[in-house]
C-alpha cells in the first residue's frame, strides 16, 4: 500500500522566526512613522530629527542581511519581496477603517486617528517603491561585499549596505512623497544625516545579535 503522507518541508527555525518579525516590523515601521522624533544636538551636524519609523526599519534592513548571511541572498530577497505583503494589506486595511467603517458614537478620537495614521495614495506609493528598491539594493550590496570573505567583517559589511539603502530609500521618498510641495534639499539633507547616525549606531551591534540568534536557532 503506498503511503501517500506528505512531509512538510523543514523551514530553519531562525528563517521561520526571522520571516514573523520581518513582517511584522513592515507594519510598525508605518505606524511608527508618525512620530518625528528628537535626536538631540549632535557636533558638526547640529540638530538632528527623523520621523520614528527609522528605527523599525533599521532592525528589517538588519533582519534582511542576516538572512542573506545565513540562508543566502536568493533567500534574503524572498523575504523583501513577501514584505510587500503585509506592507498593503496593512494599509488597504487602515484606508477601509478610516474612511469605510464608522467611528462609535462615543468614540471621539476618529480625527486624530484619521490624521496619524491616514496617508495619501502619494505617500503610500512612496513608501512601496522605496522600501523595494532600498531593501533589494540592500541585499545585494551585503551579498557582494561578502564575497570572498568568509564571514568576515560582518559589522563593515552590513553596515556599509544600510548606509547606501538609506540614503536610497529617503531620496526616493522624498522625491516621489513631496515633489512640487516643498523644498526637497534641505528636508532630504537632514532625513539622511540622522538615518546615516542611527545606521552608525544601530546596524553594527544588531547584525552580530541576529546572525549569532539565527544560528542557536538553528543548531536548536
Amino acid at each position: 500500500m503506498a503511503d501517500n503522507t506528505q512531509t512538510a518541508p523543514q523551514i530553519p527555525l531562525s528563517l521561520f522566526a526571522g520571516s514573523l518579525l520581518y513582517g511584522g516590523l513592515c507594519v510598525l515601521a508605518g505606524v511608527l512613522g508618525t512620530k518625528i522624533a528628537d535626536l538631540g544636538h549632535w557636533p558638526v551636524v547640529g540638530d538632528l530629527a527623523v520621523e520614528s519609523g527609522i528605527f523599525a526599519f533599521l532592525i528589517l534592513v538588519v533582519l534582511a542581511s542576516a538572512t542573506a548571511e545565513l540562508h543566502g541572498p536568493a533567500t534574503a530577497n524572498r523575504l523583501v519581496r513577501f514584505g510587500f505583503v503585509p506592507l498593503i494589506v496593512s494599509m488597504v486595511l487602515l484606508e477601509i477603517v478610516i474612511h469605510v467603517v464608522p467611528p462609535a458614537p462615543f468614540w471621539q478620537d476618529q480625527p486624530a486617528f484619521a490624521h496619524l495614521l491616514g496617508q495619501g495614495a502619494r505617500m503610500q506609493f512612496a513608501g512601496l517603491c522605496s522600501y523595494g528598491t532600498s531593501q533589494t539594493l540592500n541585499v545585494y550590496v551585503f551579498a557582494k561585499l561578502a564575497q570572498g570573505k568568509d564571514g568576515k567583517l560582518l559589522w563593515l559589511r552590513a553596515w556599509m549596505a544600510s548606509l547606501l539603502s538609506q540614503i536610497v530609500d529617503t531620496v526616493i521618498f522624498i522625491t516621489i512623497s513631496f515633489y512640487g510641495v516643498l523644498d526637497l534639499a534641505p528636508l532630504m539633507t537632514g532625513q539622511i544625516i540622522s538615518k546615516l547616525v542611527l545606521s552608525t549606531i544601530m546596524v553594527p551591534p544588531l547584525i552580530y545579535l541576529f546572525v549569532a540568534l539565527g544560528r542557536k536557532l538553528d543548531r536548536g
